[in-house]
């Protein structure tokens, strides 16, 4: 019945109860919806990124970063997807290969300090 609940609706009732676990700070719940919704629209940088968001804010971290690459691959120029990808390495303790997609980050967002 509990799986039921995050996978009825369509695309968008489902997205916008996501967002709704998300802005609650149920972000393991996010999650569990944007996984299906990301299998089903894999081309949409928008439920990935939120569902990278929600990994890594529920402390799963090489899941954040799977979905964060898998971003950055498609889109390299993905500003805030290599700012998080940076993050979720250095919070895994990966400073050094955080550094180069920081760097990029603040490249594409216009700081060149």
């Amino acid at each position: 019945m509990e799986q039921k609940y995050y996978t009825h609706g369509t695309a968008a009732e489902r997205w916008d109860r996501a967002q709704m676990f998300f802005d609650a700070k149920e972000y393991a719940n996010a999650a569990r919806i944007l996984d299906g919704l990301v299998e089903e629209v894999p081309e949409q940088v928008g439920p990935r990124l939120l569902l990278a968001r929600s990994y890594y804010h529920s402390a799963q971290l090489r899941r954040a970063e799977a979905e964060l690459r898998t971003i950055v691959e498609r889109d390299p120029v993905e500003h805030y997807a290599r700012l998080m990808l940076g993050r979720t390495l250095e919070r895994q303790g990966r400073n050094d290969e955080a550094a180069p997609h920081l760097r990029m980050a603040s490249a594409l967002a216009g700081d060149f300090d």
